[in-house]
């Protein structure tokens, strides 16, 4: 009987040191912002295979010519409809350059572009159709992508190759306008962006390089299940800046991972949209992006390397973890809107270092303003926003002034240790902030009410 006992506590003690184990390692649920639980969806980084993804289209074999002179637009798109006709496959880019404009991927199409293949835009807009699309949180008419999906879902983009915008053209015509009108809007002067992937779910891009958009890089809108796996977005910022060339723009999406890419581009790296205006939350067009991850991703020069807005009604469940920055003008950026009732909600950025100009910078985008006939302002909130573990160099600590038209609320500030010429901050903006092992330039740094 006194054997029987000693093998019952001895079991009950080996139980008990491997759920302590567990829990001195760290390791604890793996849930969103808001306490809900991540799926194991986002935990599968499994890459696409060629070999998996049906018949592959080698463009050599269909006419095309290994020429970086000549625009090939209308030969690479009769590639695709017939892949999509004969039951689907893979448009295979191989070792070279090759031109296009827009290009329109089909149902069970897919694109691959091999190591040393480069797709290269058109630098004439000519080649890029103005259909019906979205951009700057509208519905409207606008220029194709070079690579656009529309309705595919289960696209991909993979290889090691390269999607080139060959931008510069398209960013010397805006800066002369902008010297001719200040003023003047990012839809005044014509430019495609890189790739646009519009109402598509299980989408998946990995390992490419996507660089030199003439305006925005990537833009998923009301997508479902994306991955952005491994991927090198660059657009310059010297000697000729490319404007608006935002690397991820995520509109109106749920489930988003963006995991092992880098990120350097004259605007904000990763932006998340969703409509604008007075009363953008009553357009069936617009809506909320959740449930958005982040992690392992390394920032260079960008406005910010995530933002919330400008164009944006709703945004919750975003955690942005495990990444490094490097001349980022801000770490987060909350663009409050005031002709646009926001909500930025559960908003988690944690174990990054590096250095930004900003760690977080909160404040009204009035670029464009326009109530519409609206009498009064909407009011706009982010709230439960949790900035932690993060060990960074900046040059101003708390970035924040709202007017009477935001509210800030539970706002926390968790294990950082930050170095920063402007140390100041004014906890009066926020309604429920919390600092929890805050050291600003060597010094722990408290509430003081």
């Amino acid at each position: 009987m006194k054997q029987k006992y000693k093998f019952s506590l001895l079991s009950v003690v080996f139980y008990l040191a491997i759920v302590l184990t567990g829990c001195s390692s760290g390791k604890q649920a793996d849930v969103f912002p808001d306490g809900t639980e991540i799926s194991a969806w986002f935990s599968d980084t499994t890459k696409v295979q060629l070999s998996d993804l049906g018949t592959q289209y080698n463009i050599l074999d269909f006419g095309i010519l290994n020429d970086s002179t000549v625009v090939q637009t209308e030969v690479l798109q009769k590639i695709i409809d017939r892949a999509s006709n004969e039951g689907g496959g893979v448009i295979v880019v191989p070792k070279g350059t090759f031109k296009s404009g827009a290009l329109f991927f089909k149902p069970k199409t897919h694109l691959y572009l091999a190591e040393g293949a480069v797709l290269k835009g058109s630098e004439s807009i000519s080649d890029y159709p103005n259909i019906p699309s979205r951009m700057e949180g509208q519905s409207l008419d606008y220029f194709a992508a070079l690579i656009n999906a529309y309705g595919v879902d289960g696209f991909t983009i993979s290889g090691k190759g390269t999607i080139d915008g060959n931008g510069l053209t398209y960013w010397e015509a805006f800066w002369q306008r902008r010297k001719e009108n200040a003023k003047c809007t990012n839809l005044e002067v014509s430019r495609p962006r890189l790739v646009f992937v519009w109402d598509c779910d299980n989408v998946q891009v990995q390992d490419v390089k996507l660089h030199n958009s003439g305006f925005w890089t990537s833009h998923y809108y009301q997508c479902n299940n994306v991955k952005i796996l491994d991927l090198h977005i660059f657009s310059p910022h010297q000697p000729v800046k490319a404007p608006s060339t935002d690397a991820i723009d995520i509109d109106v999406c749920s489930n988003v991972l963006v995991k092992g890419c880098y990120m350097s581009v004259n605007d904000d790296a990763i932006a998340l949209k969703g409509g604008k205006g007075p009363w953008a939350d009553t357009d069936s067009t617009n809506g909320e992006n959740t449930n958005i991850i982040i992690e392992d991703c390394e920032f260079g020069f960008c406005h910010s390397a995530l933002t919330c807005g400008s164009e944006s009604i709703h945004n919750k469940n975003v955690l942005m973890r495990n990444c490094t920055v490097d001349e980022a003008k801000r770490l987060l950026w909350l663009k409050m809107r005031p002709d646009t009732p926001q909500k930025y909600e559960y908003i988690t950025v944690e174990n990054i270092k590096g250095q930004a100009h900003s760690m977080i910078y909160v404040k009204p985008w009035t670029q464009f303003f326009d109530l519409k006939g609206r009498e009064e302002v909407p009011l706009s909130y982010s709230e439960n926003i949790t900035l932690k573990d993060i060990d960074l160099d900046c040059n101003v600590f708390f970035d924040i002034a709202i007017t009477e038209h935001d509210r800030l609320s539970d706002f926390t500030f968790e294990n950082l240790t930050i170095k920063a010429e402007k140390d100041a901050y004014d906890e009066g903006l926020i309604d429920g902030l919390t600092f929890s092992n805050v050291v600003v330039n060597g010094k722990q740094v408290t509430i003081q009410n």
